[in-house]
């Protein structure tokens, strides 16, 4: 299965275009999409984006709910609502709508993040700052699990 991987840093150019990386296109176009699929992030001051494969998930996060129901209802509209499925020239380029840009702070460049099934569209000072917090909490996230199997190994002995 084909993953959006790594991290790539790009310009907006004169007209507000940004290409998206190469490999991500590649994945797009064997998905499938007739377009990006971005909305703003539910967790950061970012952007989630993908393909057909992102939208399947979400479509199977939203129908878990029940018809009708209340959490059914608000996250269609926090996902849905604030979607934008934006159109990729034959260059491999996308505009990203002021909308879209205002969430994220983005001015003159975007860095690009894979997260295996979609991608998170970033300012890269921001993103400088998200990873150095994720960084963090996985090491202690690490020695807590490290913790915990140390003391199931003296238990048994």
């Amino acid at each position: 299965m084909d993953r959006f991987v790594s991290t790539y840093t790009m310009r907006l150019d004169a007209k507000g275009r940004v290409s998206i990386p190469a490999p991500y296109r590649m994945v797009l176009t064997k998905d499938g999409a007739d377009g990006l699929y971005c909305h703003p992030s539910l967790a950061e001051p970012a952007l989630d984006a993908g393909g057909n494969r992102l939208v399947g998930e979400i479509d199977t996060l939203i129908d878990s709910y029940p018809p009708y129901s209340e959490a059914r209802e608000e996250l269609a509209a926090a996902l849905y609502g604030t979607s934008e499925t934006l159109r990729i020239d034959p260059e491999g380029r996308v505009v990203l709508t002021e909308t879209l840009k205002a969430h994220a702070a983005i001015t003159d460049q975007v860095a690009f993040v894979g997260l295996g099934h979609k991608f998170r569209i970033w300012e890269p000072e921001r993103l400088k700052a998200h990873l150095a917090e994720a960084t963090r909490r996985v090491r202690e996230l690490r020695q807590a699990i490290g913790s915990r199997a140390e003391n199931t190994r003296s238990e048994r002995t």
